[in-house]
C-alpha cells in the first residue's frame, strides 16, 4: 500500500504528540500538518488533501462535527476525544472509528486496520470503476419525454443536477436523465469530465476562461456562456488536473 498521508486537528499540544508517538509505530502512515482549531484545520485540509483525518471534537469556538460539515470532500475520519457521549453521533458523520483518550495502542492499531482495509476497498472500486467507465467516443441513448437522442459521450458540456434527475447539456438540447449525478459520474471517462461542485460535472474541452473567484474559487464560462463556480475543494484538484 502506497503512502498514507495524514493530518491531525487538535486544540491540545500534548494530545497531539501523543497521538504523532502512536503513529511511529506505522511507518506507512505520514504526518503532513497539524492544526489547532477548525479554521486552521479547515484551511490545512483544503491545502493537503490528505487520506486520513485525526479529529478531536471538544475545540474552542468550532468544534469537529463544524469542521467535518464546512469541507467538500472529507477524508477518512477518525474522532479522538476524552468525552464519549459523541460516539453515537460521529458515526452519523460516516467517521470510520472513535478513540477514546488516553488512546490505548491496541484500539490504535485495530483503527489503522480499518483504515488500510478501507483504503484498499476504495482502491478496488476505482479500479473496477475505472475498467467500466465509457471513452469519449463511447454513445449513449437518451430519451426525455417524446424525444430521442444517440450522441456522443464527449459531445456533451456538462450535467447538472435537478431534483432527483440530472440535466444534460449538449448542442442546444437539455433533456432530463432520471439518474443522480454520483450515477452519471462513475459512468464518464475521468479524461474529459470533472466534478465542479456537488451540482455540477463539466466537459474541460467546452471550457472557454477561467477566472479566479472568491475564497480561492474558480469560476469557469463554458462554450455556451454558461458560468460555473468551482468550489474551494475542487478548485484545487482542478488546478492539478489541468496543469502540465
Amino acid at each position: 500500500m502506497s503512502q498514507i498521508k495524514a493530518v491531525i486537528v487538535e486544540d491540545s499540544r500534548l494530545a497531539r504528540n501523543e497521538l504523532k508517538e502512536l503513529i511511529k509505530g506505522y511507518p506507512q502512515i505520514e504526518v503532513i500538518g497539524e492544526a489547532e482549531n477548525v479554521d486552521d484545520g479547515f484551511a490545512l485540509l483544503n491545502n493537503e488533501l490528505p487520506d486520513l483525518l485525526f479529529l478531536d471534537i471538544n475545540m474552542p469556538e468550532k468544534d469537529g462535527f463544524e469542521l467535518l460539515e464546512m469541507l467538500d470532500d472529507v477524508p477518512i475520519t477518525i474522532f479522538t476525544t476524552a468525552f464519549d457521549e459523541y460516539a453515537i453521533k460521529s458515526f452519523e458523520y460516516n467517521a470510520l472509528d472513535y478513540l477514546l483518550k488516553p488512546i490505548n495502542e491496541k484500539r490504535f492499531a485495530q483503527a489503522i486496520e480499518k483504515v488500510e482495509e478501507k483504503l484498499s476497498k476504495n482502491t478496488e472500486a476505482t479500479t473496477k470503476e475505472n475498467t467500466e467507465r465509457l471513452t469519449g467516443n463511447s454513445q449513449i441513448f437518451i430519451k426525455d419525454g417524446e424525444k430521442c437522442w444517440l450522441i456522443k459521450v464527449g459531445d456533451i458540456s456538462h450535467f447538472e443536477i435537478v431534483g432527483n434527475y440530472t440535466r444534460v447539456f449538449f448542442l442546444d438540447e437539455k433533456p432530463m436523465l432520471y439518474k443522480s449525478l454520483n450515477q452519471v459520474e462513475e459512468k464518464l471517462p475521468e479524461k474529459y469530465f470533472f466534478r465542479a461542485n456537488r451540482q455540477q460535472i463539466i466537459n474541460t474541452n467546452f471550457i472557454t476562461n477561467v477566472v479566479p473567484w472568491f475564497n480561492g474559487k474558480l469560476k469557469l464560462t463554458m462554450a455556451n456562456g454558461e458560468e460555473i463556480e468551482v468550489s474551494r475543494r475542487q478548485s484545487y484538484l482542478f488546478k492539478d488536473k489541468m496543469s502540465l
